[in-house]
């Protein structure tokens, strides 16, 4: 459950930049109570620097610090708050005798001290009861299961029950083979044959397969429909098979963990990372660049063709779920939407052609983005007909739509873009979305988007 181990650095780094960021708030209403303003002078102001850092270190010395959930009592949490503004007072006051502060207001000391605990505590008070509601939510379980009741499968839930596992909840055991006496008899909902009903009637988020590793056809139609259906497919393993494909693994504490394919994004860090930055972009772009480009658009579009300015259409998005596209419309009015876009297309206008060649047709996509519809980069969102096409015809096609779908694409960049008249071409685009996936990083994206407007500026030859 590598995710689980992000949770708690993440976790981490954002409480101890809310902390800062109070501590600032409060050497601000300290001076102003002390002098009447709030302007720091510059030796308070590098006072502050020192207070901050000095908190950081004693932060640093325990965990419990940062923890707001419910798997520590509130005593306990308050207790080590406490301890540790007493540690950080002690390690300030030798700082300021070895430094020489002498002149730093004691008066201002203490308003700074009263206010910086305060609103620390009541700052903790409120994530705790946020956190509380939201783990009580059902929004807030991944809904897991476990194939198998062997020593392997049973180390799991173990350590699952043991070790802190935030938001996860257990659904129950899976196994052909089970003795009436098993000490998790009462938690086995049915045999393997039945697993896959229950996990489409129970929104079950991960599959654990916890059998040894010898019957490699069971493997595979698990991983294919734990694919198929947006779970994540995650093998125990008691080694005394072998997985004969490239597989991501890693340790849950002391329980190894076999992910059939590595995926960045399932990180709640990097998925936080990328929406934050697709909701900046968005925001530039339709700021910026949106008021300038839509007057001269619009006109040339209506001047050119009856009909209206945006065209609108229902695409499938991550996890298959349709959403509204929007974008500048490029063809004439007609009743052939679902059809894909060929070379010298009759029902495209030469506006839309200079659009669809520039990718300025595109733009309004970026509100799709605000949406959270869509995302900057990601695989494009085929039309519905393609994904009933394709998605009997390529194996991993579905594998696409784990992911948040993109107004650029890493195979858009690599030359798949346009009309797919043969299957192997869409096998490509398939096979580069999938390479995305695996390998995303911020700069990955970065580098798509500089390819994007570097075609813009080209011209895209396979834009239609």
């Amino acid at each position: 459950m590598n995710k689980y181990r992000h949770y708690y650095s993440f976790n981490r780094v954002v409480l101890l930049i809310l902390d800062i960021t109070l501590i600032a708030f409060s050497f601000k209403v300290s001076n102003y109570f002390r002098y009447g303003n709030l302007e720091l002078e510059h030796q308070y102001s590098v006072f502050f620097v020192l207070f901050a850092l000095v908190w950081w270190v004693v932060s640093g010395f325990s965990n419990f610090v940062f923890r707001i959930d419910s798997l520590i009592p509130l005593e306990k949490k308050l207790a080590n708050l406490i301890n540790a503004f007493v540690l950080h007072a002690f390690l300030l006051a030798s700082c300021i005798v070895v430094f020489n502060l002498e002149e730093i207001s004691r008066l201002l000391l203490l308003y700074t001290y009263i206010s910086t605990a305060l609103l620390i505590i009541i700052n903790r008070l409120v994530l705790m009861e946020f956190f509380n509601y939201f783990t009580k939510s059902d929004m807030a379980y991944t809904r897991f299961v476990i194939v198998g009741t062997g020593p392997a499968a049973m180390a799991l839930h173990q350590t699952f029950n043991t070790h802190d596992n935030p938001g996860a909840k257990f659904m129950g055991f899976f196994d052909d083979n089970v003795e009436k006496n098993s000490p998790v008899a009462s938690q086995i909902v049915g045999s393997i044959d039945e697993l896959k009903e229950y996990c489409l009637q129970n929104s079950i988020d991960e599959v654990y397969y916890a059998q040894p590793l010898t019957n490699k056809e069971q493997i595979d139609d698990l991983s294919n429909f734990a694919d198929d259906n947006f779970m994540y497919f995650r093998i125990v393993p008691d080694f005394s098979g072998i997985v004969e494909k490239e597989v991501n693994m890693y340790f849950y504490h002391n329980i190894p963990l076999i992910s059939i394919r590595k995926e960045p994004l399932e990180q709640v860090s990097n998925r936080a990372v990328k929406r934050v930055f697709d909701i900046a972009f968005s925001l530039m772009v339709i700021c910026l660049l949106f008021p300038i480009v839509l007057p001269i658009i619009a006109i040339a579009i209506r001047l050119e063709s009856k009909g209206p300015i945006f065209f609108k259409q229902l695409r499938p998005g991550k996890k298959n779920r349709l959403f509204v596209c929007y974008k500048f419309r490029t063809m004439f009015v007609n009743n052939q939407t679902e059809m894909q876009a060929t070379k010298d297309d009759p029902r495209v206008t030469r506006v839309g052609r200079f659009l669809r060649k520039t990718n300025l047709d595109e733009i309004p996509q970026f509100f799709n983005v605000l949406l959270g519809d869509m995302s900057v980069v990601g695989p494009r969102p085929n039309l519905v007909s393609q994904l009933d096409h394709y998605s009997k015809l390529i194996s991993k096609y579905h594998i696409r739509h784990f992911v948040t779908p993109g107004i650029t694409g890493y195979a858009q960049v690599s030359g798949y873009r346009g009309e797919t008249k043969e299957l192997q071409l869409m096998e490509k685009r398939v096979e580069y979305d999938v390479q995305y996936m695996e390998n995303w990083s911020f700069m990955m994206d970065m580098k798509i988007i500089f390819l994007t407007v570097w075609n813009m500026i080209k011209g895209e030859k396979n834009a239609y």
